[in-house]
């Protein structure tokens, strides 16, 4: 990341400043990374409900042509 020096920045100011926002970004990627985990368990999740809503028809329709017989 690169900071600018503004008139009233000292050159130690500005290596402060990059020193501090290196694990201000780690932290960010953490949360990007868990945030990410999040939505793939919420797809799986969301998976898992089709196969169960396909299930359920099938057995209905199961059930349906059993009665016709």
């Amino acid at each position: 990341m690169v900071h600018r020096i503004s008139s009233h920045e000292t050159r130690a100011d500005v290596s402060k400043k990059a020193t501090l926002s290196q694990p201000r970004r780690k932290e960010r990627e953490r949360e990007r990374e868990r945030e990410r985990e999040r939505e793939r368990e919420r797809e799986r999740e969301r998976e898992r409900e089709r196969e169960r809503e396909k299930k359920k028809k099938t057995k209905r329709g199961d059930e349906i042509v059993l009665m016709l017989l």
